[in-house]
């Protein structure tokens, strides 16, 4: 099986885009497409503060399993994929950031999983997997001196168009899996690039 016999065996996996209010199924050409960034408040009521994703990381020991640390539901009449943009244009393409730390002490060291999956959570993608040290700046004082604002310095993540869009109530979530954690976890954020189309 080659890579054009498998993509559209990955869009219906996910469900492609199914739309209501007028938007026919897998009518890409129909939905209006912007772009968006993804942060912490962004999340379903159990992830959309930074308290609660602390409490998630925090509780993560060294040598940690995949736990996920964050999750959004695509809303009605809407579609989504990770990222925005083309790598073709640079200045136009999205980029993203993510820091977990003690403040003022020291970095938790990690690996950060994008993960795409239907409403039932029965099917799941891996978009990416992101060492965490390339994902935040090197000063260590607060949140706000880690986050990176030179796009020189930041991971580009373009529009994912390899990967399916995900449908209403379907899932955007972020993984993490700890390597060295934090001294104690007091602080934590991220942007993440997103298409949004409807």
């Amino acid at each position: 099986m080659g890579m054009n016999d498998l993509l559209p065996n990955l869009s219906g996996l996910l469900g492609g885009l199914k739309l209501p209010g007028g938007l026919g199924g897998n009518k890409l050409a129909q939905a209006t497409p912007f772009r968006t960034t993804l942060g912490i408040t962004d999340g379903d009521a159990v992830f959309n503060t930074m308290a609660q994703v602390l409490a998630i990381i925090g509780a993560l020991a060294a040598g940690s399993q995949w736990t996920k640390i964050w999750e959004k539901t695509v809303p009605a009449q809407q579609a989504m994929r990770f990222g925005y943009g083309s790598p073709a244009l640079p200045h136009n393409q999205g980029y993203m950031w993510f820091c977990s730390m003690d403040v003022t002490t020291d970095f938790e060291v990690g690996v950060l999983r994008l993960v795409i999956a239907n409403a039932r959570q029965t099917k799941s993608i891996v978009v990416a997997e992101l060492d965490d040290t390339r994902l935040h700046g090197t000063t260590v004082t607060t949140l706000a001196t880690a986050t990176p604002l030179d796009r020189n310095q930041m991971i580009a993540l373009p529009e994912k168009v390899e990967f399916p869009l995900v449908g209403e109530d379907s899932k955007l979530q972020l993984f993490y899996r700890c390597i060295t954690a934090a001294t104690a976890e007091d602080a934590v954020g991220f942007s993440i690039p997103a298409t949004v189309y409807q």
